[in-house]
């Protein structure tokens, strides 16, 4: 018996030609995907709240909205917090019949990780992960320019690896 054993693959026989199921590229396109890739599948549409504003206010858009999180900003526009609705249900379950009239500003998280657009997509997988947090607010040049979501990064993954597969198929197939 031979020291290394090759088997037989489609076409093996009738050529010399090398091929491979992954290239240095797809293997590397998760780690190129950057925040802006992730950004241009979504709509600009940003919704944010004033610290003082009550939270009974910002239930409100959370529902109309359906969104899971609100930036909050100060008046003159810069961002100032992020209030989610893990924060809103923490403080219903200390305060129960208290909780709405009380001020975003009390109930925000204040210590905001922000990405930017050219950040890779696994970097931010990551803070989101080991931060246990599932938004984002993107800045550039100190300006809010969007916000993902973990489902949003998840989504464009999954997205990416059905376009893969697809292209797999079309050379084996074709």
């Amino acid at each position: 018996m031979p020291a290394s054993y090759t088997p037989k693959t489609r076409g093996s026989e009738t050529s010399d030609k090398k091929t491979s199921s992954q290239t240095l590229d797809t293997n590397m396109s998760a780690a190129r995907a950057t925040v802006g890739d992730v950004l241009a599948n979504k709509s600009g549409d940003l919704f944010w709240i004033n610290p003082q504003d009550t939270v009974a206010k910002a239930v409100e858009v959370l529902r109309d909205k359906g969104i899971g999180a609100l930036l909050v900003k100060n008046p003159q526009g810069e961002l100032v917090g992020i209030l989610s609705e893990r924060d809103i249900v923490r403080r219903l379950a200390d305060t129960p019949g208290e909780t709405l009239p009380q001020t975003v500003e009390g109930l925000m998280s204040t210590d905001v990780i922000t990405a930017t657009p050219d950040q890779s997509v696994v970097e931010v997988l990551r803070l989101m992960t080991d931060g246990r947090f599932r938004h984002m607010p993107v800045l550039e040049q100190e300006q809010l320019v969007g916000m993902i979501t973990i489902g949003d990064v998840v989504n464009f993954r999954l997205t990416a690896l059905e376009y893969e597969a697809l292209q797999l198929k079309q050379l084996i197939v074709g």
